[in-house]
């Protein structure tokens, strides 16, 4: 059984004791074809399973869940396995690292750069339904719009970018979240106003003392609000 002390060292474990984890989607033949690579060059796992302890004598797959679907075909005994602790954060970054699972950065505070080479990735994905996007011209509307506060990606579709409703908007979901900052009470910035809802112009208008909010529309919220406070 392991310890604390074994997290991060490298283990020789019994296959039997592992459980395969979320599993691998690798097509069957990388799989039979690398397994039988791999017996005919010593049966070693040169690169590592990652897996974390879930019982006495148990563990389970975190990462390089190929290479254990690999020693699994190849009928080894044993495989050189790293412990990790298991937590929700390691699980995330062995993922990553491991190629299993695409990274996403916060959009409320992301430099104009990394949402450039983030655009750029989904631009160049085989088959991207982004690919007429100019990655330069997008990047810089979404990196000058008042991001910090969206709560949905949904005022990109309004930035003229190249990016609209659908598709397009759910392709971002992939390496995009929002962390966002508390709307302030009193923004008179007509430009950062039209990015927000019409329910959350409504709330300011009310803070504000406006009357007349329900026969509002959009446009309407946001020339009131626009103007300077007295």
């Amino acid at each position: 059984m392991s310890s604390l002390n074994d997290i991060g060292n490298l283990m020789y474990l019994y296959l039997d004791e592992i459980e395969p984890g979320e599993g691998t989607n690798a097509p069957e033949f990388l799989i039979k074809a690398s397994a039988h690579l791999l017996n005919q060059n010593g049966g070693r796992n040169w690169i590592p399973v990652i897996v974390k302890e879930i019982g006495e004598d148990k563990y389970q797959v975190l990462g390089n869940s190929f290479i254990y679907a690999v020693a699994e075909e190849a009928g080894l005994d044993r495989v050189w396995c790293i412990i990790t602790d298991g937590s929700v954060d390691t699980s995330e970054v062995i993922k990553v690292l491991a190629g299993e699972k695409t990274p996403k950065i916060n959009l409320s505070k992301a430099s104009r750069d990394e949402i450039m080479s983030a655009l750029e990735y989904l631009v160049n994905q085989p088959g991207s339904i982004l690919k007429t996007v100019k990655p330069a011209i997008a990047a810089n509307r979404i990196d000058e719009a008042p991001r910090q506060y969206w709560k949905t990606l949904d005022p990109i579709a309004n930035l003229k970018c190249g990016i609209t409703k659908g598709k397009k908007l759910d392709a971002l979901k992939q390496i995009f979240y929002l962390v966002p900052q508390p709307m302030p009470d009193t923004i008179t910035d007509a430009n950062v106003l039209k990015t927000i809802s019409t329910a959350d112009l409504k709330i300011m208008a009310k803070k504000r003392g406006i009357v007349g909010i329900n026969r509002m529309k959009k446009d309407d919220l946001v020339e009131v609000l626009s103007k300077p406070l007295k």
